[in-house]
C-alpha cells in the first residue's frame, strides 16, 4: 500500500470512529432528554442522525409513542419490520400500538398470524383475543380460555374469563377463577371487583365484604364499589358500617336520591326518625317522578314520632303520585284511624283499601283492613 493510500485509509477510518463516537453521544443525550419528558428535543436529535440504523428507528418509534404521536410511531415500527420482519418483540410492540390506536382489524390479523405460528404461546393468544374483542367478535372468549389453559396464572385471561362467567350466570365459576388469580396477585383490583360481585350475586354477602373492603384499602373507592359494600353490610345486619359507607357515597355525589333513601331506612330501623326524615326529604327533592315511596317513607318517619297529622298528609301525597301504592293507602287509613273521631270517615279509608287491593293486596295489609272494618262497624252500630 502506497503512502498516499495508507494515509487516505487512516483518514476514512478516523472519520468512521468519530462518526460512531458522535452517534453514541447523540443517542445518550436523546435518551436523557426522553427520560425527563423532553420528547420533541430527543426526536430532533434522533432524526438528525444519518444513516439511520434499526436501533435509531426503534428509539424514534418509542419516543413518538411516549409523546402520543401514534401514527408517526407506527410508521417507524413498519420501517423496522419491513427491513427485518422476523423481529418478534417489535411485532408485538407494533401490534399493541395498533390496538391502542383503534386499528383492531390490522392488530387482529397480526396477532392471529403469531398465535397460529406459535400456538402454545399464551401471550399471543391473549392479544389475539383482545384484538377480536375490540372488533366485537364473539370468538374472542375462546382465545382467553385458551390463554388460561396455556398459562393458568395469566392475570388478564383470568379476569376476562371470570367476567364472562359472571355475566353469564356462572358466578361460582367466576369465584373459583378469581381466587386462583388472587393467590398469585392478591392486590389485583379487577379480580377483587369480580370476586365481590360474584359473592353478591350468589347471596354470599358476608364473603363479599372482604374483597370490597380490600378495594377501598387499595384506593378503589368508586360509587359502584361503595354501593355494593353498603348493600353487603345492610344484608348482614351491619347497619353502622352501611351508614358510614353510604356517607362516603354522598361525599362523592350528594345528589344521589337512592343513597338518601337507604340512609333514611337505616335510621328508621335505628329508631332515629328525625334523621330518617331528613334523608327521605332529600331523596324526595332530588328524585325525578314518581316519588310516592319517598312520601311513604317520610310519612312512616312522622308516624314513628306519633305525628299522625303530618304522616296522614304525606301518605296522601304518595297516593297523588301513585294511586296504586297499597302501602300508602293502608298507612293513610291507619293515620286517619289515629287522628279522626269520625268513625264513618275512618271506615271509608279502610274500605277504599279493600275495594282497590282486595284481590291482589298483601295479606298482612288486608288482614289489618278487614279487622278494623269489622271493629269499626261494631263501634258505629253500638253508638246508634
Amino acid at each position: 500500500m502506497s503512502n498516499i493510500k495508507r494515509h487516505l485509509f487512516f483518514i476514512g477510518l478516523l472519520a468512521q470512529v468519530c462518526l460512531c463516537f458522535g452517534q453514541t453521544e447523540i443517542l445518550k443525550t436523546a435518551d436523557s432528554l426522553a427520560a425527563v419528558g423532553q420528547h420533541s428535543e430527543a426526536i430532533g436529535l434522533l432524526e438528525s442522525i444519518e444513516p439511520k440504523t434499526e436501533t435509531i428507528y426503534l428509539k424514534l418509534a418509542k419516543t413518538q409513542q411516549a409523546r402520543g404521536h401514534n401514527e408517526e410511531a407506527l410508521q417507524y415500527y413498519r420501517t423496522v419490520l419491513e427491513q427485518n420482519p422476523g423481529k418478534i418483540l417489535t411485532t408485538v410492540d407494533y401490534g399493541e400500538l395498533l390496538l391502542e390506536s383503534g386499528k383492531a382489524e390490522i392488530a387482529d390479523s397480526l396477532f392471529s398470524a403469531l398465535s397460529k405460528r406459535y400456538p402454545e404461546n399464551a401471550a399471543f393468544n391473549y392479544r389475539t383475543g383482545l384484538a377480536k374483542e375490540k372488533r366485537k367478535d364473539s370468538i374472542a372468549i375462546r382465545y382467553f380460555f385458551k390463554t388460561h389453559i396455556l398459562d393458568s396464572t395469566h392475570q388478564g385471561a383470568i379476569y376476562k374469563t371470570a367476567k364472562y362467567f359472571l355475566q353469564n350466570g356462572k358466578s361460582y365459576n367466576a369465584i373459583m377463577l378469581c381466587n386462583t388469580g388472587l393467590r398469585a396477585r392478591p392486590n389485583n383490583v379487577s379480580l377483587l371487583s369480580i370476586l365481590g360481585q360474584s359473592y353478591s350475586r350468589t347471596l354470599q354477602f358476608e364473603k363479599a365484604i372482604e374483597p370490597y373492603e380490600k378495594l377501598l384499602e387499595l384506593g378503589e373507592g368508586s360509587e359502584f364499589i361503595l354501593e355494593n359494600l353498603a348493600k353487603a353490610y345492610r344484608t348482614t345486619g351491619q347497619d353502622e358500617n352501611a351508614i358510614e359507607t353510604y356517607k362516603k357515597m354522598l361525599d362523592i355525589n350528594d345528589a344521589n336520591a337512592s343513597v338518601h333513601s337507604n340512609l333514611g331506612v337505616l335510621y328508621l330501623n335505628q329508631n332515629k326518625p328525625d334523621k330518617a326524615q331528613q334523608h327521605f326529604t332529600m331523596a324526595l327533592l332530588i328524585k325525578k317522578q314518581p316519588v310516592d315511596n319517598e312520601y311513604v317513607n317520610i310519612g312512616l318517619s312522622f308516624k314513628r314520632q306519633e305525628n299522625f297529622q303530618e304522616a296522614y298528609r304525606n301518605f296522601k301525597m304518595a297516593l297523588v303520585e301513585n294511586p296504586e301504592n297499597q302501602r300508602a293507602r293502608i298507612e293513610l287509613a291507619i293515620a286517619a284511624d289515629a287522628i279522626y273521631d269520625d268513625k264513618e270517615k275512618v271506615l271509608k279509608h279502610y274500605q277504599d283499601f279493600i275495594d282497590q287491593h282486595g284481590e291482589t293486596g298483601r295479606k298482612d295489609m288486608l288482614s289489618i283492613a278487614e279487622y278494623r272494618i269489622s271493629q269499626l262497624k261494631k263501634e258505629i252500630h253500638m253508638a246508634k
